[in-house]
């Protein structure tokens, strides 16, 4: 706000003459009528409104899938300078809410001992400066039409977070989690510059003799979880709650085919699309 003193040449501070509106609205020969127009202009004109045009287009550019959170970052990594919280007000204002939820439906493939049990090398370790190095898999469930069901199982590299193989069937059998395996094995033989640990649960995939001799073959470390402990195997949680909530949960049951074509055109977006605030970090 303006201060209601002046200062004068000699440096002494002078009370500054007000003048009075109408003589203003008269020097510039301008209506009392025409002051009052162009100040309800300015007051009613919308200051905000290239922002909300390019945050409305990022909102539909992710169909729904981004929060304030990576709206904000979305626009820092296209060189925007712009605080989270005017983000979050401007999404408000535009009525933009990421309307996805989560339920609570988890597969379990654990069967008790069946095979071998593996330790805990991971202990919750989850980064790495080294590609390949460190990896974590596991076995999610998603029903179909027809009372069908789709089986997803990923390979994810914890250097990157990437997904780099996946697996997908209409039953949990056990070639299911091989033929991933040996997708992914030659990246690792010809690319790893460390030995590699591949970490999982205590599921019966993971406990199955071929799994495990596969392994020894190629000189990969198998790590497991604790009984009970999905904490252990967060990354890769972590994932399938992305996945089911932003492509799953609240749409429409589709087909078989259906659904695997969107998981993989889901995963492409993941791997080379979507933010990733470890990696912007």
């Amino acid at each position: 706000m303006p201060s209601s003193k002046s200062t004068s040449s000699a440096g002494i501070r002078t009370p500054r003459r007000r003048v009075p509106i109408n003589r203003c609205v008269e020097d510039r020969g301008s209506s009392r009528s025409d002051l009052h127009y162009h100040r309800q202009r300015f007051n009613s004109e919308d200051r905000d409104r290239d922002w909300k045009t390019v945050i409305r287009a990022l909102f539909d550019k992710h169909e729904g899938r981004y929060g304030y959170r990576r709206i904000h970052l979305e626009l820092q990594a296209q060189g925007y300078d712009v605080n989270h919280k005017k983000v979050q007000r401007l999404m408000g204002e535009l009525g933009l809410k990421c309307v996805k939820f989560i339920r609570k439906s988890r597969y379990r493939s654990y069967q008790g001992k069946v095979g071998t049990i593996a330790k805990n090398r991971l202990n919750r370790r989850f980064s790495t400066p080294h590609a390949l190095q460190k990896m974590t898999t596991d076995v999610t469930e998603f029903k179909c039409t027809g009372e069908e069901k789709l089986y997803l199982s990923p390979v994810m590299d914890l250097y990157n977070g990437e997904i780099i193989g996946m697996s997908m069937s209409k039953w949990p059998t056990l070639d299911f989690v091989l033929e991933l395996l040996y997708r992914v094995l030659p990246a690792v033989e010809e690319q790893a510059v460390y030995r590699t640990t591949i970490h999982s649960d205590q599921g019966w995939h993971y406990q199955h003799p071929a799994w495990v001799k596969a392994l020894k073959k190629q000189r990969i470390f198998q790590s497991m979880s604790r009984k009970g402990t999905c904490a252990d195997n967060a990354a890769m949680e972590n994932f399938f709650g992305l996945l089911q909530q932003e492509m799953y949960y609240g749409e429409a049951l589709v087909s078989y085919e259906e659904l695997k074509q969107r998981i993989e055109r889901y995963i492409y977006y993941y791997n080379n699309k979507r933010i990733k605030q470890k990696l912007a970090a």
